[in-house]
């Protein structure tokens, strides 16, 4: 066989079920072998950026190994956003990209993938000989599984073309290594313990890492033991929020009313969530608060260098379990913020009640997120961009998902819609995106690839036809904002072109309209969703104008 069929085979033999990109002279032999193959769903998209996106998307969502494919040079630096994008989303990914051919130092498509690895953020694999296909592709898997984050795997063309004699079965990454759960240590626990033992207003601030580990129940005890409001991180939204006491998000999308009291937290147990900036305020929401945080790196540093009062080393799950366990053994327990006062601050506390004019022909995005919450079913899956409007969706919009992902890892727009794609190839099931017009009009040819491959996928266009950030920036400095506006065609119409379903929707009645005919028929389709500029998230009100309301 040549080696492009061995490397095809090798994919195969890791478990790769799905891919993601387009076909060029430097992969496209490696890709048609994989139709050969069967067993791997292969999808063509639009875009190189859009399908290392998917592959984003779907690694999120499986917390398996994502791929992708490009070919050489101009294929491959049409990753590059995508790449940091999945780097700072701790993606797990090999992305095989193809590599000018060695023995033509001139070739038109030549390109240092090493070097453009290296400023993307991701770990970079070369397969330097033939006969070292099998070593590249493991190795490749290998660091993306440990590393959690993607890999550029380049090989170049001419040596995909050489024979390949071996007969030995390929051996798959996992046997490199043992995936064990880290256990902490008794004495950091008895550290924890005396520390949570001395607060009167804990919290417990949950984040993927919880949710990955499955530390739910354990979180839910820990936090009834000690009479702990519960937050999430950005991107554990909702995660938990059958408890009476869960505060929602903590840091820059808390809820007013939450501030006030995660404000007065004297101890923060962070589990499987980083702690970052914008999870604590740049430090300024907890800060009479001691910390004690539990993940499963050997150490992470909390926001401004600050490392926690006590650290545990541990499985998030397996952790707290043994932290609750350590407080039992002492009898302690304790009420802490789990009394009616605090129940009844917490009931509807992301209601916004402020009053902003709508614009003519628009609607409150606020009100069209509720009715969005309220009308779209609980198994159909949620995700959310970064831009304005998204702040909006990610307070208002807190129904438990079976499905929830926010797109707040590098601050670009235009990732989520290739995100959301791949997340739906993942589960299979329907899903709904919400994203500013300026976003889905970046990637706006994939949607075509949605409709080709039949996604049930729900894109909520939040449309105010402008740079939403960039809008009230500019208000704030006193400048035109009009340089800001961009006028958008009728996205439901586009959709409808596409061959997918479309609809604009100026008011509430026509929303719920175009929703609920979604709802009960699941496909490809785009909600043109007008919004009025008129009002702005919670966030920017707070950051740039210093107000609440």
């Amino acid at each position: 066989m040549k080696v492009y069929q061995r490397l095809a085979r090798a994919f195969k033999a890791e478990g790769v079920t799905a891919t993601f990109g387009m076909m060029g002279d430097g992969n496209m032999f490696w890709v048609h072998e994989l139709h050969k193959l069967g067993g791997i769903k292969v999808h063509e998209v639009r875009h190189e950026g859009a399908g290392l996106g998917m592959a984003d998307g779907w690694a999120r969502t499986t917390q398996q190994v994502g791929v992708a494919t490009a070919t050489c040079g101009p294929g491959t630096t049409q990753l590059a956003t995508a790449f940091v994008t999945a780097a700072r989303a701790s993606s797990p990914l090999v992305a095989f990209c193809g590599e000018f051919p060695t023995n033509d130092d001139e070739y038109v498509q030549r390109l240092d993938q090493s070097i453009f690895a290296t400023a993307c953020e991701a770990g970079f694999v070369r397969m330097a000989t033939a006969d070292a296909a099998d070593d590249a592709v493991r190795k490749a898997f290998y660091l993306a599984k440990t590393e959690r984050r993607p890999i550029l795997l380049s090989v170049p063309m001419d040596l995909q073309q050489q024979e390949w004699d071996d007969d030995e079965p390929y051996k798959p990454s996992e046997t490199l290594f043992t995936q064990g759960v880290v256990h902490p240590d008794q004495q950091a626990l008895e550290k924890a313990a005396d520390i949570i033992s001395k607060s009167k207003h804990p919290v417990i601030i949950v984040g993927r890492g919880a949710q990955w580990s499955g530390a739910g129940d354990a979180v839910l005890k820990l936090g009834d033991r000690i009479g702990a409001i519960i937050a999430t991180s950005l991107l554990a939204k909702t995660f938990l929020s059958e408890c009476e006491y869960h505060a929602g998000i903590s840091g820059s999308y808390a809820t007013k009313g939450a501030l006030k009291l995660l404000q007065e937290a004297d101890c923060v147990i962070g589990v499987g969530a980083s702690l970052n900036r914008h999870t604590t305020e740049g430090g300024y929401l907890y800060a009479n608060a001691k910390y004690v945080q539990i993940d499963s790196k050997p150490h992470v540093i909390m926001s401004g260098v600050r490392a926690a009062d006590c650290y545990l080393h541990a499985d998030a799950r397996v952790g707290v379990e043994a932290l609750e366990k350590t407080l039992a053994a002492r009898n302690f327990k304790s009420g802490g913020y789990r009394t009616p006062d605090v129940k009844a601050k917490l009931a509807r506390h992301w209601d916004d009640t402020t009053e902003f004019p709508i614009d003519p022909g628009t609607v409150d995005p606020r009100k069209a997120c509720m009715l969005l919450d309220e009308i779209v079913p609980s198994h159909i899956g949620m995700l959310s961009g970064s831009g304005m409007a998204s702040g909006i969706s990610q307070m208002m919009m807190v129904k438990r998902r079976s499905l929830m992902q926010a797109g707040s890892f590098f601050g670009c727009i235009g990732q989520m819609l290739p995100a959301a794609m791949g997340a739906v190839v993942a589960t299979g099931k329907p899903a709904m995106l919400l994203e500013g017009d300026a976003s889905v009009m970046m990637h706006l040819a994939e949607f075509e690839t949605a409709v080709r491959y039949n996604m049930p996928l729900l894109v909520i266009c939040l449309n105010n036809e402008a740079l939403g950030a960039e809008y009230y920036k500019l208000d704030v400095k006193k400048m035109d904002v009009n340089t800001s506006v961009i006028p958008c065609p009728d996205l439901g119409k586009v959709a409808a072109a596409m061959g997918g379903k479309g609809a604009m929707a100026r008011s509430m009645d026509e929303l719920a309209r175009a929703v609920k005919d979604w709802v009960a028929n699941p496909g490809p389709m785009i909600i043109d969703l007008r919004i009025s500029r008129t009002v702005m998230s919670v966030p920017y009100r707070r950051i740039h104008y210093g107000r609440e309301d």
